[in-house]
C-alpha cells in the first residue's frame, strides 16, 4: 500500500479512510459534512475551469469557512501591524547591528513554518481521531510537541549561520556568527514558548468549538508568531556585544542545535522521527528563503530608514501573505487526505474553487494592511507616502502575489503527496517560506512602481 493514500504517512493507528474515526464530534464532523457537500464527482475531475455561478455557490457552501477566515485574517493583520511598528521603532537597533535584518524575516517565517504545520498536523489529526486534546507521554500530540520544540532550535541555529553567509557572499556588513547564533536561538527559544502555547490553546478551542482549523490556523499562529518574535529578539540582542560571553554563548547554542536535530532524527517515537526527516530539508530551504528576503531588505535598509513607514508593513504583508498560502495549503491537503482532489499536474476545478477563496480573502486583507500601517505609522509618529499610496502598494503587490502563491501551494501539497509524503510537513513550510521571500519582491515591485525610491 502506498503510503499517504489511504493510510496517512506517518500517523499510526489511521487506517482505513482518513475522516472515518472520530467523526461524531467537533471539527471531525464537521470536515465529513465538507466532504458529502462539496462538489460532485464530475465537478471535481474537472480540469481548473470554473464559472462565476460556482464560485458564488461554492461561497456559499462554505460561508462558515470564510467568516472564519476573515476573523482569523483580521486579528492576524492587526497583530502583525503591532509587529510592524515595533520594526519601525528599531531602526536604531538595525542601524546598530549590521546584519540584524537579514535575520528578521527568518526569525519571524520559522515560526510560521513550524507552527504553522504543527498546527496543520493537529488539524487533521482532529479529522483521523488521533488528537483528542489531551497530551499524553507517547501520544499522538506529544510527538508533535517535541518534534516542533526541538526542530525550533535547530532551525533558529541553522538561520544565523546561513544569514551571517548571506551577508557576506553580498558584501553587506554584519555581526559575527557567534553574536546571530545567540540572537537567534535565544530569540527563537523564546518566541517558540509563547507560539507553541498558542498553538495548544487553539487546536483545542477548535476541537470544542467545531472550528475549521485549516481556516484559522495559519493566520492566528502566524500572527502569534509575529507580535511575539521581534519583541523575543530585541530581548536576546542584550547578549551581544558582552565580548568572549557572546562568542562561548553561541558555541554552546550551535552544540544545543546539534543535539535537538540528533534527538530528532533518533528519537523512540516514529512520529517525532518522520517529521524530523521530513522538516528539516523543508526547513532549511525556508531558511534560505527567509535569509533571501532579509538580504534584500538589508541591501535597501538606508532608504527604508528613511521612509519608516515602509518598515510598518513589512511584517503584515509578509505575515498576510504567508497566512493567505497557509490556509490554501493547509485546505489542499486536507482536500487530499480526504479523497477530494487527486495530485494531477493540472490542477482540477476544487483547487481552482479554494483558490478563489484566497483571493476574497487577499482583497480585503492587503487593502486592510495598507490603510491600519497609514494609520498605525501616523499614530506611532512615523512619516507616511499617504492612505492611497500605503493601500495601492500593499494591494498592488498583493494581488501581484496570490498567482505564485496559488502555483506555489498546489505544486506542492500535491508533489509530496503523490511521493507519499505528509502535505503538512512539506506545504505550509515550503508556502510560507517561498512567500516570505516573493512577498518581499512583490512588495519592493509595487513600491517602485508607486513612485518610491527602494
Amino acid at each position: 500500500m502506498r503510503p499517504g493514500r489511504p493510510r496517512r504517512p506517518g500517523r499510526s493507528g489511521a487506517a482505513g479512510r482518513p475522516g472515518v474515526r472520530g467523526l461524531g464530534r467537533g471539527p471531525e464532523a464537521a470536515r465529513q459534512q465538507r466532504r458529502l457537500r462539496l462538489v460532485s464527482p464530475g465537478e471535481t475531475a474537472r480540469a481548473l475551469k470554473t464559472t462565476g455561478q460556482e464560485v458564488l455557490a461554492f461561497w456559499s457552501r462554505e460561508r462558515s469557512t470564510v467568516r472564519q477566515g476573515f476573523t482569523a485574517l483580521a486579528i492576524s493583520t492587526g497583530v502583525g501591524m503591532a509587529a510592524g511598528i515595533v520594526l519601525g521603532r528599531m531602526e536604531g537597533l538595525l542601524a546598530q547591528l549590521p546584519g540584524l535584518m537579514v535575520l528578521v524575516p527568518a526569525a519571524i517565517g520559522m515560526r510560521g513554518a513550524i507552527f504553522g504545520a504543527l498546527g496543520a498536523r493537529l488539524g487533521t489529526g482532529m479529522l483521523t481521531g488521533q488528537f483528542s486534546g489531551r497530551l499524553t507521554r507517547g501520544d499522538f500530540g506529544s510527538q508533535n510537541v517535541a518534534a516542533a520544540a526541538l526542530l525550533s532550535v535547530s532551525s533558529s541555529a541553522f538561520a544565523a549561520v546561513a544569514a551571517r553567509a548571506m551577508a557576506a557572499i553580498f558584501g553587506l556588513p554584519s555581526i559575527s556568527v557567534w553574536e546571530l547564533m545567540v540572537v537567534s536561538v535565544v530569540g527563537g527559544i523564546l518566541s517558540s514558548a509563547f507560539v507553541l502555547v498558542g498553538v495548544l490553546f487553539l487546536a483545542r478551542t477548535a476541537l470544542r468549538r467545531s472550528w475549521d482549523m485549516d481556516a484559522i490556523g495559519s493566520p492566528l499562529i502566524t500572527a502569534t508568531g509575529d507580535i511575539v518574535t521581534l519583541p523575543a529578539l530585541v530581548a536576546a540582542t542584550f547578549l551581544v556585544g558582552l565580548g568572549q560571553i557572546s562568542i562561548v554563548l553561541g558555541m554552546v547554542l550551535a552544540l544545543l542545535a546539534v543535539v535537538a536535530v540528533w534527538r530528532n532524527l533518533r528519537s523512540p517515537a516514529a512520529i517525532t522521527r518522520r517529521i524530523a526527516a521530513e522538516s528539516l530539508p523543508v526547513l532549511a530551504y525556508a531558511a534560505i528563503m527567509d535569509i533571501f528576503a532579509g538580504t534584500v531588505l538589508e541591501a535597501r535598509l538606508e532608504t527604508l530608514l528613511v521612509s519608516p513607514a515602509l518598515l510598518v508593513l513589512i511584517p503584515p504583508f509578509i505575515a498576510t501573505c504567508g497566512s493567505l498560502g497557509g490556509i490554501l495549503s493547509a485546505r489542499l491537503g486536507s482536500d487530499l487526505h480526504l479523497g477530494l482532489l487527486r495530485p494531477r499536474r493540472w490542477p482540477e476545478a476544487l483547487a481552482g474553487l479554494e483558490a478563489s477563496v484566497i483571493v476574497l480573502f487577499s482583497l480585503a486583507a492587503f487593502s486592510g494592511v495598507g490603510l491600519i500601517g497609514h494609520l498605525a505609522a501616523q499614530a506611532a509618529g512615523l512619516e507616511s507616502p499617504g492612505v492611497l499610496t500605503m493601500a495601492g502598494i500593499t494591494l498592488g503587490g498583493g494581488l501581484l502575489a496570490i498567482g505564485f502563491m496559488f502555483a506555489v501551494a498546489y505544486y506542492a501539497a500535491t508533489a509530496t503527496y503523490r511521493f507519499g509524503l505528509d502535505p503538512d510537513n512539506y506545504g505550509i513550510p515550503i508556502v510560507t517560506a517561498t512567500m516570505d521571500f516573493l512577498g518581499v519582491i512583490c512588495l519592493v515591485a509595487a513600491i517602485a512602481v508607486a513612485g518610491l525610491t527602494v
